[in-house]
């Protein structure tokens, strides 16, 4: 019992699947089952009949009985839910070895009555050779419990052994000891064919397993797969291959050849029929390891299949087929991506290039000639700054739609970035032809637009680049016009200009003055110079204004208006415009006396800088008054009118700083500045004094012109004064506050100023 015991705690550890594999093993055999009670019940029924004793009539009763129910409890078994846990299968074993152990009872009872009450041979026969082969038969049947096996031949074959022992005969009593003998064999028997079909079972199962994690694997993965035996055949296909190529999941199982996957493809409407020969000739050379590279196949739905064959040792070939209808898609994207504009779909600058090279070497070849116009749009940067970015974008797509009705079919269009455009003209007849062409384009683009509800007007400047009887590639051809159009835009912009010889000497003198200037901004190599502002009142110097010197070791002194608009355009007169806010700080710091310095600032500097930051930093540094000084500001700042720049100057004026709107009466002088911004000052440009000794309109305009900005609360300088003659009419006025002018000293360094500052005469008097 207590190896019965063990082996129950043994068995308590088995996984769930193999222990209820186990039971359900002992209903497997109900038709031998059944032909062994139907035997054994005849067999009790002629001892009984040849005895005629009724213990034997009721022995086989019972064997009838117990052998009929256990019949029905297999159908019931067999007909039902088999068992999904342990708990359920062990009730079903419990069931199952209590007939078991009751029909071995009765045939024990039935052996023990047949033999120990009849002296009868051929019922004794019958009484062992019954028992012994059910027995037998049982250890077979139930070896996958042998617990029960042991159950059977206790309940069995002990009896009978015991009926043999008691009889007087010692060939009885040999026979028990060997049936004894027998039955402990056939334990061993029992108990070692359970171990073999366990180990079974759990191979089974882990073969199962493993069938079951490669057909997930295998039915899981991205690509489909395929493989092929040495004859050919499929014998291995997954999921997604079917998926793939639209075709039954049971190809492996059919075993069917390449030709007839593909003919099954084309039958699936995957492949074109007319294709079938074609792939299959691919298919069938790599199968035979006579292909080539891996072969790419189109399919129906515009689908791209890439087919990888890898051959096998035993022979045949496992095919990965991978949709990479995706990848070519991608890659053709990034292409475009490459070689096209994202905004306008135009090509971009790198395909162009290409584009140029290969139609130069055409045109050569063809002995015809060609253009390049370099377009740049004018103003767009205003209205992308007003309206917003995707605005912007929406007018280079209009102006690109434009320019594709405008060139020919032969001719290309291209963004090369920001609101540049290139047309490359081929072939021309006449230098005429790209005229036209460029007049068309500054007309055209010139027209009015459409945009989110806005009326947007921009205009365009052409440079153009005719390509020259020597040789020459893209990247010179697109710089010379390059070139044309700087020329273009310099000229006044709306229109177009031609490449010549002397721009490309111009442009080398500018990027050499544009290098000089980095390295003078980095070598702090420039100058501020002061000009006086004299008031007519006590003739006195009031204001100084800053103004920046470049003394060049070679080139002498660079004037202002060489270099200003060059460091405007470089984005350099922000730095610039801070590094002269701090100088003039920190020498009017300097001064003997209270006069103000008066700094220039670029309209640059409010779009791109911060002004505020830069005039407090430059006022701490110096310990200068924030009433001492005073900024200069062009009409060009107030155009822009926006709140950031408005709300810029009202905090400076709040912290004490003057605002001055220098030049007025250039650009588009309109009054409404003078009440629409805080202004202290207003200095009239030098442009008012032309003719004005003969009196009349000029003299007119000046009046009005300075008796409005007084009265609006602001002091007035007249710029440019350089006769006795032009002070002694101003002076007149009594709303003018302010002259300047040569009349009373050119712009000087700091320490000639500080001579000027510590005079004690005025510095010129009315005669």
């Amino acid at each position: 019992m207590l190896g019965l015991r063990q082996r129950d705690r043994h068995d308590e550890r088995l996984p769930t699947d193999i222990y209820i594999s186990l039971v359900d093993s002992l209903f497997d055999n109900f038709t031998s089952m059944l032909a062994g009670a139907v035997c054994a019940t005849v067999a009790a029924v002629l001892t009984a009949w040849k005895g005629g004793d009724w213990f034997l009539w009721a022995s086989a009763l019972g064997i009838a009985l117990v052998g009929a129910a256990r019949s029905l409890h297999m159908r019931a078994y067999a007909r039902g839910e088999k068992p999904t846990t342990v708990e359920a299968a062990r009730t079903c074993e419990h069931r199952y070895a209590i007939g078991a152990g009751a029909y071995a009872a009765m045939l024990g009872a039935w052996s023990f009555l047949g033999i120990a009450l009849t002296s009868d041979p051929t019922i004794h026969l019958l009484c062992a050779a019954v028992t012994i082969g059910y027995t037998a038969g049982g250890a077979g049947r139930n070896s996958g419990r042998p617990d029960i096996v042991l159950l059977q031949i206790i309940c069995a074959c002990g009896p009978l052994a015991v009926a043999l022992m008691l009889n007087s005969s010692v060939y009885y009593v040999a026979l028990g000891i060997l049936i004894i003998l027998f039955f402990m064999g056939l334990k061993r028997i029992a108990y070692s064919l359970h171990s073999t079909n366990l180990k079974a079972l759990v191979a089974s199962r882990d073969i199962r397993s493993l069938a079951m994690r490669f057909d997930t694997a295998l039915n899981n993965m991205p690509h489909g797969l395929c493989m092929f035996d040495a004859q050919g055949r499929v014998v291995v296909s997954n999921s997604r291959l079917s998926d793939l190529l639209g075709v039954a999941r049971d190809i492996a199982q059919r075993g069917i050849t390449a030709r007839e996957l593909l003919q099954e493809c084309a039958r699936a409407g995957s492949i074109s029929a007319g294709s079938v020969e074609r792939f299959a000739a691919h298919f069938e050379s790599h199968l035979s390891r006579r292909g080539g590279a891996d072969p790419v196949i189109e399919i129906e739905g515009g689908r791209t299949l890439a087919l990888t064959f890898q051959p096998m040792e035993n022979g045949g070939s496992v095919v990965l087929v991978e949709d990479i209808t995706e990848r070519r898609n991608a890659e053709a994207k990034i292409n475009h991506m490459a070689r096209f504009d994202a905004v306008t779909g135009l090509p971009n600058r790198t395909f162009f290039r290409d584009q140029i090279d290969r139609a130069l070497a055409i045109t050569r070849l063809n002995g015809q000639s060609c253009a390049v116009l370099f377009v740049d749009l004018d103003d767009f940067k205003q209205i992308n700054d007003t309206l917003g970015h995707p605005c912007g974008d929406q007018l280079l797509c209009a102006v690109a739609d434009r320019l594709r009705r405008i060139v020919r079919d032969s001719d290309v269009v291209a963004r090369f970035g920001g609101d540049e455009f290139v047309v490359f003209q081929s072939p021309i007849k006449h230098p005429d032809d790209v005229s036209a062409m460029a007049s068309r384009i500054v007309r055209e683009l010139g027209e009015p637009y459409e945009i989110e509800g806005h009326h947007v007007v921009i205009g365009a400047s052409v440079g153009i680049a005719l390509v020259p009887d020597e040789p020459i590639d893209a990247d010179n051809l697109l710089k010379n016009a390059d070139m044309a159009l700087y020329r273009a835009k310099s000229d006044g912009r709306g229109t177009w200009r031609f490449f010549e010889p002397d721009m490309a000497v111009k442009a080398q003198a500018r990027r050499s003055l544009e290098l000089d200037l980095r390295n003078a901004l980095a070598n702090e190599a420039f100058q501020v110079f002061y000009q006086p502002l004299v008031n007519l009142k006590t003739m006195r110097i009031s204001t100084c204004e800053a103004l920046l010197r470049w003394p060049h070791p070679e080139r002498g002194m660079v004037s202002p208006a060489e270099f200003i608009p060059i460091a405007e355009e470089m984005g350099l007169i922000i730095e610039m415009g801070r590094w002269v806010l701090r100088q003039a700080c920190l020498e009017c710091a300097k001064w003997p006396t209270a006069a103000r310095v008066a700094v220039n600032l670029s309209p640059l500097q409010f779009r791109r800088g911060d002004v505020v930051a830069d005039v407090r930093e430059a006022l701490a540094a110096s310990g200068l008054p924030a009433d001492r000084l005073e900024l200069e500001i062009t009409e060009s700042v107030l155009l822009q009118d926006t709140q950031a720049t408005r709300l810029a100057l009202e905090q400076l004026r709040q912290e004490g700083v003057r605002i001055s709107l220098d030049d007025f009466g250039t650009g588009y002088s309109s009054l409404s500045y003078l009440h629409s911004f805080p202004l202290n000052k207003v200095k009239i440009d030098r442009s008012f004094l032309k003719g004005l000794a003969a009196g009349g309109q000029p003299m007119t305009l000046l009046r009005g012109v300075a008796r409005l900005s007084a009265e609006l609360g602001m002091s007035v300088v007249i710029e440019g004064v350089e006769t006795e003659e032009q002070l002694a009419l101003i002076a007149a006025e009594n709303c003018i506050d302010e002259v300047q002018g040569y009349l009373f000293s050119p712009p000087v360094p700091g320490r000639q100023l500080r001579t000027l500052l510590q005079a004690v005469t005025p510095v010129r008097k009315v005669a």
